[in-house]
């Protein structure tokens, strides 16, 4: 009676632990790295965004106004686009998504969402400058869902706003050229992202900050701090969502990538300040794959590297 006593005694504890404790994470390795200064096929000026169809990984390289396309050992497949404001030509490219074989790219300078074919063909443009719907002033980011809309984070405006395919506006979030720091509102947003089931997520940059939204809109969670400590922000530069629902964000001036639970439980943290294997420069964006491998984008270094999960 006593052994069954005191073993029911020890997984209730443990039960205890584990809920005191909240989920964990194995944490993530560094694997390999890729990319130097310059503009030959391979080097980047500032790459921003990332993005991955396959075994492709696409990256923003927004100094030298182009896309270039690498496979997950970091070779060289091709790159497309230069500067200008003409079909297929870009200027300064940013956060980008795929969706349905198609690459939606953010131009932070020409004030429009470009859609390519994933072998670098302009298909459409979306936008222009303005204040009005469907305009914006320096957008940094876009997600796309299954039916061609589009959730473009409007950074000058303090807005977001979701546009059908041809881009006629169907809601906007938070107020147009007013800075705001209640649920809904935005300080200059930089990147959004989407949950499985359709919730948005927005990296609310300069508030330090990630926001989610419900499918209807509404404002549902926000997280947020001002400092090093896990769970803080030091400008949410970019989001990014795993295929279980994780949100990893890009914590630029805390030189480190975070990882949470939809519900803004804290995961794992990695990365510090500096040159070396695992280490960034303001890192700007992130990207997984079907292995579990993550990419990250260190702006700074001009340079991708890649991780590796951890085992337990």
């Amino acid at each position: 009676m006593k052994t069954i006593y005191k073993t029911f005694t020890g997984i209730f504890l443990l039960s205890i632990f584990l809920m005191a404790c909240g989920p964990s994470d194995p944490g993530y390795q560094f694997t390999q790295s890729w990319g130097k200064t310059g503009s030959g096929p391979g080097e980047f000026r500032q790459p921003i965004g990332i993005a991955i169809a396959g075994d492709e990984i696409f990256v923003s390289d927004a100094g030298n106004d182009r896309i270039q396309v690498f496979d997950k050992k970091g070779q060289f497949l091709r790159q497309f686009g230069k500067e200008g404001n003409g079909l297929g030509e870009l200027s300064r490219p940013m956060h980008m998504d795929i969706r349905n074989k198609k690459l939606y790219v953010a131009e932070y300078l020409n004030d429009r969402i470009q859609v390519f074919s994933l072998q670098g063909k302009s298909l459409a443009v979306i936008g222009s400058s303005g204040s009005g719907p469907g305009q914006f002033d320096a957008p940094g980011g876009v997600a796309a869902d299954d039916e061609g809309n589009l959730y473009v984070a409007d950074f000058y405006q303090h807005r977001v706003q979701l546009l059908d395919s041809k881009g006629k506006l169907i809601r906007q979030y938070g107020t147009t050229k007013k800075i705001g720091t209640q649920a809904g509102q935005f300080k200059y947003p930089t990147d959004t992202a989407l949950l499985p089931d359709g919730k948005l997520v927005v990296g609310d940059a300069y508030n330090d900050r990630v926001q989610i939204f419900k499918v209807d809109g509404s404002p549902l969670r926000m997280w947020q701090g001002t400092d090093q400590g896990k769970g803080k922000f030091k400008t949410a530069t970019a989001v990014s969502v795993g295929p279980k629902g994780s949100i990893f964000v890009a914590d630029f001036f805390n030189h480190r990538i975070q990882k949470f639970t939809e519900d803004a439980k804290f995961l794992t943290r990695f990365g510090k300040q500096g040159k070396g294997d695992g280490e960034f420069e303001r890192p700007t964006d992130m990207a997984l794959d079907t292995e579990g491998n993550l990419y990250v984008v260190d702006f700074g270094n001009d340079r991708i590297q890649k991780f590796s999960q951890k085992t337990q």
